[in-house]
């Protein structure tokens, strides 16, 4: 079991991931080319919130649960939430669907989702989920490895030039993941160069990741943009106190499309000392 993503689905790291995640499709889906998705750490793509897991945390109160209580909030976070309501019943949260589901249910014809997964019952669960649906590929194996057999994309044949690499790992040991990652996109970059990518990272002290952002922007890529949410302040390594997204050669004025977005969540989600963080790190020359 991905503990991490059982017991907080929904909760506010999901909700700042899933809005971006969503908005980064969408922006792929404005030209007719087919685009790949490589999703390197699935896990089971749908949780069910009655679980002993879901119940321990009851996180999804105050993520999800408090957008879906406002009347009106920005057209980027109405298209997530319409996405979580589409996989429930009319007026009941009995599940909440986690990236692989959010991403293939956004997906055209000729579009292409990789999901990888290592834990064997989340593999099982996540292949189950996805047996009739042609466009998915399940894997169950390291994620980080399996780009090696699945880069550059192909769809009948024919390379696939578009694409998003997200990169969701459960970071148990901080320093190690960040190291993987950065070795993970320079492998991708140099076998697909044109690539996307959305790395979702805890926020516990800000200042322990700023070592991993300077390394990331030191990468061979046109453009960095990082999307923070701090729902309370980062005086504690010992808790969640936020996440982050940072995003390696996204569309073009991607913050324009995130940013009515930001002042919401803090507002909404965040508590005392809350605060929001939309930058370029690096920009097009």
């Amino acid at each position: 079991m991905n503990y991490r993503h059982a017991f907080h689905a929904g909760n506010h790291a999901d909700v700042l991931k899933h809005i971006v995640v969503l908005a980064l499709i969408d922006a792929f889906k404005r030209k007719e080319s087919p685009f790949f998705v490589l999703d390197t750490h699935a896990g089971r793509g749908r949780y069910l919130l009655a679980s002993e897991e879901s119940r321990k945390t009851l996180e999804i109160e105050g993520g999800v649960m408090r957008l879906m209580a406002q009347p009106k909030l920005p057209e980027v976070v109405e298209r997530y939430l319409k996405a979580v309501q589409a996989d429930n019943p009319v007026g009941a949260m009995i599940t909440y669907p986690g990236s692989p589901l959010l991403i293939a249910q956004s997906l055209r014809p000729q579009d292409r989702l990789a999901a990888c997964e290592m834990q064997d019952e989340e593999a099982a669960a996540l292949k189950t989920l996805f047996a009739h649906d042609s466009r998915v590929s399940v894997h169950h194996g390291d994620g980080y490895a399996q780009n090696r057999a699945l880069l550059p994309p192909k769809a009948n044949g024919a390379k696939i030039g578009r694409g998003l690499v997200l990169i969701d790992p459960p970071y148990e040991a901080q320093d190690a993941e960040y190291q993987r990652i950065l070795a993970s996109m320079s492998e991708i970059l140099a076998r697909w160069p044109q690539a996307s990518f959305a790395i979702w990272f805890p926020i516990k002290q800000r200042r322990s990741i700023l070592h991993f952002l300077r390394k990331a922007v030191a990468l061979p890529v046109k453009s960095v943009l990082t999307v923070e949410l701090l729902i309370r302040q980062d005086d504690s390594p010992l808790r969640l106190n936020g996440s982050g997204m940072l995003l390696i050669n996204p569309p073009w004025q991607f913050d324009r499309v995130l940013a009515p977005a930001m002042p919401v969540l803090k507002q909404y989600l965040g508590e005392p000392g809350a605060s929001t963080r939309l930058e370029w790190l690096k920009t097009a020359e």
